[in-house]
């Protein structure tokens, strides 16, 4: 009796018309697994499933499945993309490219959040989540007000800001004859060298050859009279609890002997303290110009911002969107009453 090498019994096998098709792997799609396939969603809101999500409950979706690498106001952490911000930045040196800031389509926002967030868990998100966290996204970058829902039949309604910022790559047509042909080889430099430095990416390797790229020179702080804080018995249960509440804060502000700025100032001895004093942190032009007119951080001013940031101060950096209950209000101030003294 003959015996064949499995390879070639395999060979065989594949070679014969019922698999020529397939190669033996695999077999037809179903229909309905070719539409939990198919999300594509088109600029003129084209795939939308039916749904609608306002920016309250887009805020609370957000905190749960996304702050964690986007923070908790689209402000990004550590090296996870930032969402929010950037306006006006896109002629820079150092562009911040956001939903806000850079993307032409709303309905790239949304659907990457439907096929592809959150991280480790995809497809996870009811259609109404994924409305609410893209209506809560285009909040964070200043582009409506919080009472606005955002739906399947008015999403082909919201334009972003950089919707005509693209043009039509022809480079295929115009440019690629150049690119074609003998590479040219003459004329070439000698050495290369480092000219510049990713700062912002820390990318670029450190050798003794590097030329680190000096920083500028931070701008003269204005001289103003210190403000001594007052010396108050506080109530340590409600410390507590502001230290809970807190916690909506802390992906951008820290407290601490070790404190440092993040997107936000470090917050240590805020509490009666003259506004935009916090060394080397870049500051919005709008709390420069509070803090010349003698903005002081008390009670008062305190809980007027932390109500609504954006209508207090208009042109705020902070995208917090505001504590809605007073005993919210009573706790974090007591609580940074701790952590002033």
């Amino acid at each position: 009796m003959l015996k064949f090498p499995n390879f070639l019994i395999a060979l065989t096998l594949v070679a014969s018309p019922s698999f020529a098709d397939t190669l033996g792997l695999g077999r037809v799609a179903l229909p309905e697994e070719i539409a939990a396939g198919d999300l594509d969603v088109s600029p003129d809101g084209t795939g939308l499933p039916v749904g609608s999500g306002n920016v309250l409950v887009g805020e609370e979706v957000f905190a749960d499945k996304c702050a964690s690498c986007h923070g908790d106001f689209a402000e990004g952490v550590d090296n996870w993309p930032k969402l929010a911000g950037g306006a006006g930045t896109l002629d820079h040196e150092d562009p911040l490219k956001t939903v806000g800031s850079y993307w032409p389509y709303l309905s790239t926002t949304w659907d990457y959040v439907n096929r592809s967030m959150p991280f480790g868990d995809a497809q996870s998100l009811s259609p109404d989540e994924v409305y609410a966290i893209v209506a809560y996204i285009i909040y964070s970058n200043d582009l409506v007000d919080v009472v606005f829902v955002l739906s399947n039949e008015t999403f082909a309604d919201f334009e972003l800001p950089n919707k005509d910022g693209f043009i039509i790559d022809d480079r295929l047509e115009t440019e690629h004859s150049k690119w074609v042909g003998e590479p040219c080889m003459e004329n070439c430099k000698e050495d290369v060298k480092v000219t510049m430095r990713a700062l912002v990416l820390d990318v670029t390797p450190e050798d003794e050859t590097t030329q680190a790229v000096a920083e500028p020179e931070p701008e003269a702080a204005a001289v103003v009279e210190e403000v001594e804080p007052a010396i108050v018995a506080l109530d340590e249960e409600l410390v507590a609890k502001g230290a809970k509440v807190f916690k909506k804060c802390k992906a951008c502000h820290k407290f601490g002997d070790k404190a440092k700025n993040s997107t936000g100032p470090m917050l240590n001895g805020i509490f009666n303290a003259p506004a935009g004093q916090v060394e080397k942190f870049k500051y919005s032009k709008a709390l420069k110009t509070a803090a010349e007119g003698g903005l002081v951080w008390d009670e008062e001013s305190l809980r007027a911002f932390l109500a609504k940031p954006k209508a207090f101060m208009k042109g705020t950096k902070m995208s917090f969107s505001g504590l809605k209950k007073e005993k919210d209000f009573n706790a974090i101030i007591e609580f940074l009453k701790a952590n002033s003294q």
